[in-house]
């Protein structure tokens, strides 16, 4: 019984400590978590195999927002607050990062132009 007081005090000692930002970022990762499942249940609702449990799915979009919420809190509350693994966070934020600086878009195949300056001594 001494165990759990003190336990709960210290608990509620690191609650105190920890700064209101930190608290929104959790209250705004467990709000999404809420909504990811709620989803994953109607869609289950609609499916015709309502016996299969399939685990959570997560969108583009419910990946992007946990990886920009990750960014607000020091990675050792990840385990605590996400409900995926910290590894899965990383791997998020590198596929992000790397979509958004990919300029394949600006590439034009095959070799680039030769210079002006290059023709003309050439020539």
């Amino acid at each position: 019984m001494l165990y759990l007081l003190v336990t709960r005090i210290f608990a509620w000692l690191v609650l105190l400590a920890r700064s209101s930002a930190a608290k929104d970022v959790e209250i705004l990762i467990l709000r999404h978590e809420v909504a990811v499942l709620r989803r994953q249940i109607l869609r289950q609702e609609n499916a015709v195999l309502r016996r299969q449990l399939t685990r959570t799915r997560y969108l583009p979009a419910d990946r992007v927002w946990l990886a920009a919420l990750s960014r607000l809190l020091p990675r050792r509350r990840w385990a605590e607050v996400f409900p995926v693994t910290p590894a899965t966070i990383l791997a998020w934020q590198r596929r992000l990062v790397s979509r958004k600086w990919d300029y394949t878009a600006r590439r034009r195949p095959g070799r680039p132009p030769t210079a002006a300056a290059i023709k003309n001594l050439v020539r």
